[in-house]
């Protein structure tokens, strides 16, 4: 296979797609983590995070435990104490005692549940139970209807959080329309400055050139960071890059976030949201490319140039492990994407899409307080499991809105030639009738309206096939 090129599953909408044949375990890093060696926590609640420790590559207990969350001066402490106890070290699970507590107001778009702390279910009589505490350790999660919006069930959805790598989804909103897959671009030395220390890399090389679909497949398969900043200086720069994505967040009602780095990387002030990564998601789905991108699961990356003038390429995998696999943890059937982050600030964090027949299901999960390996994904899995069984059987507690020229969050209605009007009333209703969004079918290109529902017309965005069985590009 040429540079570029692709291994996917064949088959219709949203069938799992497995890694390469023959592919070892193991070989892959699990998530791309950046390691930020100056910034603070994002998080004003939260610790100091030992940044430092971890930047100069601080060994043993006091290194293990600054991963876990503790300032610099506690790390030194325990470990003269001989606190650090053998568990902790053997990687086994564990909780930061000094987890900070969501704030008691948050945002209150999509419902006033969502802005509630806590875990927000309501249950029918026969529905399944949710995991409970133990089995759903992440700071902040949500799992909703990717057609509907409609959100089966949340914990602290609107919490600011640091987003890691899944900021790379609004990034990709933002600019993927902007340039052709085809286009080629030369590398300049300056497109790689400023990338924070540790970064995650797909191997971009200054001089060499690189078709815009090459890029796009650095920054979904290996969350490369040197893509991003390639594509930032195509769209103008990272400044210009960061005020387009902050827009277009809002546009996207994504009032949690604030953008600071086009990467994800940790940077002071920089948050989102459970909430807003699955708007990101969403919105992006809709883009044939950030699917394609989002559910490859390996490929071929174009490297350097040999003696005789030819370009060599090597294989990279996709780190969403519901997607690849691992040693520990089997591809999610029927999972289609999207995004997988991990950062010092933000812990782990992932957004991910599956189907199961007609039901496609989109959930977000950041910072698991159980350190386990590749546990935002099992948790993830675990809420997957849960949203498919229990879909028809809870009432929704909130709902995942519409982009701002339909659904703006002020309370204002906001028409336009189709009369696509909202109110706030309908941007917080958990009445799963009330502001419905009419059904959108796909033939040909154009939309086809297939429905109403009560009087106001809202459209439900159209989720079209998300994986296309396609042959590898030779």
């Amino acid at each position: 296979m040429g540079s570029g090129s692709i291994r996917r599953s064949a088959g219709a909408l949203f069938r799992g797609v497995l890694s390469a044949a023959g592919a070892k375990p193991g070989t892959f890093s699990d998530v791309p983590t950046t390691f930020c060696a100056s910034t603070a926590s994002t998080d004003p609640s939260a610790a100091t995070t030992a940044t430092t420790a971890l930047a100069s590559g601080a060994a043993g207990n006091a290194g293990r435990t600054a991963r876990n969350g503790f300032p610099v001066r506690t790390v030194a402490a325990l470990a003269a104490s001989g606190l650090l106890a053998t568990p902790l070290l053997a990687g086994t699970a564990y909780a930061d005692p000094k987890t900070p507590a969501p704030p008691r107001k948050m945002s209150q778009i999509g419902g006033d549940r969502l802005g509630t702390p806590g875990v927000q279910v309501a249950p029918r009589p026969g529905a399944p139970k949710l995991p409970g505490p133990d089995a759903l350790t992440a700071r902040s999660w949500i799992v909703s209807d990717a057609a509907s919006g409609k959100v089966l069930a949340a914990k602290n959805p609107h919490w600011k959080l640091a987003p890691a790598s899944t900021l790379k989804m609004l990034f990709a909103d933002t600019v993927m329309p902007k340039f052709p897959k085809n286009q080629k671009y030369t590398v300049k030395p300056t497109d790689l400055a400023g990338m924070g220390a540790g970064s995650s890399l797909v191997g971009i090389k200054e001089n060499l050139t690189y078709t815009v679909h090459d890029l796009w497949l650095g920054v979904f398969l290996r969350s490369g960071n040197d893509a991003v900043h390639t594509l930032s200086a195509m769209n103008g720069g990272t400044e210009a890059t960061v005020a387009e994505m902050q827009k277009h967040a809002k546009e996207l009602n994504a009032n949690d976030t604030h953008v600071v780095t086009p990467d994800g990387y940790d940077a002071p002030g920089q948050v989102s949201s459970a909430y807003d990564l699955s708007l990101f998601a969403r919105s992006g789905l809709h883009n044939a490319d950030f699917r394609e991108y989002c559910s490859t699961a390996s490929a071929q990356f174009p490297g350097d140039k040999g003696k005789d003038g030819k370009r060599a390429s090597f294989g990279i995998q996709n780190t969403n492990r519901l997607l690849s696999g691992d040693y520990d943890i089997k591809p999610y059937p029927g999972i289609a994407g999207v995004k997988n982050g991990s950062t010092t600030n933000a812990g782990s964090t992932f957004t991910g899409v599956a189907q199961r027949g007609d039901r496609k299901l989109l959930v977000t999960v950041m910072n698991p307080e159980k350190k386990e390996h590749n546990e935002a994904y099992k948790e993830a899995a675990k809420l997957l499991d849960w949203g498919f069984a229990a879909a028809d059987k809870v009432e929704p507690v909130g709902r995942l809105v519409g982009p701002r020229s339909e659904d703006d969050g002020t309370g204002a209605a906001k028409g336009g030639k189709n009369g696509h009007g909202s109110t706030q009333a309908a941007l917080n209703s958990t009445d799963s009738s009330a502001g419905a969004w009419t059904a959108l079918g796909i033939t040909g290109g154009a939309l086809v309206l297939l429905g109403v529902v009560a009087m106001a017309v809202h459209r439900r965005w159209p989720l079209p096939e998300l994986v296309r069985g396609r042959r590898p590009r030779k």
